[in-house]
Parts: C-alpha cells; structure tokens; sequence
C-alpha cells in the first residue's frame, strides 16, 4: 500500500472519530429503511445508521447489537486506517491489500453477511 493512500486513510479515520460528538446533531433528517416500510422485513443494511450512531457515541455494545457486522466493518476501517497512517509516519509500509480474495474467503463472507442480515430480521431490527 503506498504511503499516501495510509496517510488518506488514517486521515478519514481521525476526522471520522473527531467529528463523532456531532454525529447525532446530523440524524433528526435520515428517513426510514424503504424495504421495510414496503415489506415488514429488515433490508440487508437496516440498524446499520443506528448502529453507527452509537458507534459516535463510543457506545459500541449498543452498536453491536443492533448491527453487528457493520459495526466491526467500522472498528476495523477506523483502527485500520489510524494504524496504516502510524506505521507510514514510522516509515514502515502498511501491508497491500490483495487484488483477489480466494474462495474459502468469499463464501465467509458471503455467509457471515447472510447471517448478519437473519439476525437483524430475528431481532426486529
């Protein structure tokens, strides 16, 4: 990864984080999940601005339980990027990240979303 796309990246992360407090100021205008106006069932991404939100409260057993893979996507890209800004300011090189996921890899993926989304339809989300 070059050191300028860690330095964008932990530079997103900081002002993500340091733009958190005023997050839920922002909220009062989001409207609600379509699909589920539409269909009674939670669409693959619902919970996910709530969770986010309790994330910019630092709140994250809330966020992780209202939607938990999102909310870990979110911990990662934060912590990933803070870490891949430090150690290019330490002049080391962040590692790259791979052009093509193997298979094993997609279906996890792939699973853990479809799981991710029965959870939320489980818990009324």
């Amino acid at each position: 990864m070059p050191r300028q796309i860690a330095f964008l990246w932990g530079g997103v992360a900081a002002t993500l984080i340091a733009l958190s407090p005023w997050a839920s100021k922002f909220s009062g205008g989001l409207w609600g999940c379509t699909f589920k106006a539409l269909t009674g069932f939670a669409c693959p991404t619902c919970g996910t601005t709530r969770a986010a939100l309790a994330l910019a409260r630092f709140d994250v057993s809330t966020a992780l339980l209202h939607y938990p893979l999102p909310s870990l996507g979110w911990i990662v890209f934060l912590g990933g990027g803070l870490i891949a800004a430090a150690m290019a300011l330490a002049g080391r090189r962040p590692p790259a990240i791979p052009n093509r996921l193997p298979n094993w890899a997609r279906v996890t993926i792939a699973g853990a979303l479809f799981l991710n989304w029965m959870y939320s339809i489980a818990t009324g989300v």
